[in-house]
């Protein structure tokens, strides 16, 4: 992957997405951003080009990633709606294959397990708390990572403790087992995953990621 590549984002106009669009466009990449109909880009710029569309519509998907080199959401669940994290992720994986992309970058949350977890202290208990308080969401995170298992990609699903709004850069810690951390400057979050789009180290891992 090389800069002034065409990099598909998801969920970039949401809260930390906003961070990763910026960050992006001032690294020289070119966007395709898929924009939820009634929502609005507050970012213009000649780099980005707008694809109409949801995520869990198996063509939208297909269209924002037509090419493309790779792929980043920061996907947030909708309030109100069906959880629709494994929906977006199987349109995504169906496209890729389809497109012959292989680079998949993705958030989600410290609740989805992984057989390398050694999850203690606030991780075990968030995970706890979300289990029993966003089943559904949870649930539906954790079968998300099943299919990127199931998957032949070069994906990296980064799992994140609150986001904090910032574009403070704070020393960015990772683990692939805990996250003692409780917080990630959304400037973080973003510089990390542009970074995994020249990056091999994490490919086919969830690490948990964190400043503090």
């Amino acid at each position: 992957m090389s800069f002034h590549s065409s990099i598909a984002v998801i969920g970039g106009t949401g809260k930390s997405g906003k961070y990763l669009v910026r960050h992006l466009l001032s690294r020289g990449f070119f966007i395709r951003m898929l924009l939820r109909n009634g929502s609005q880009s507050s970012i213009e710029s000649s780099q980005l080009k707008l694809i109409r569309g949801d995520a869990r519509d198996p063509k939208a998907v297909q269209e924002l990633l037509d090419g493309a080199q790779a792929v980043i959401s920061t996907l947030g669940q909708p309030k109100g709606e069906a959880p629709i994290f494994s929906d977006a992720t199987r349109n995504v994986i169906d496209a890729l294959h389809f497109l012959k992309i292989s680079r998949y970058i993705l958030t989600t949350g410290i609740s989805v397990d992984t057989p390398l977890d050694l999850k203690k202290g606030y991780t075990a208990a968030a995970t706890e708390w979300m289990k029993l308080n966003y089943p559904d969401t949870t649930i539906d995170k954790q079968r998300e990572w099943e299919l990127l298992q199931g998957s032949n990609l070069d994906w990296t699903l980064v799992r994140l403790p609150l986001i904090e709004l910032t574009e403070e850069k704070k020393e960015i810690k990772l683990s692939l087992a805990d996250c003692p951390g409780e917080k990630i400057s959304a400037a973080s979050l973003a510089t990390f995953l542009v970074n995994q789009l020249l990056d091999e180290t994490y490919i086919r891992q969830a690490p948990f990621l964190f400043n503090e």
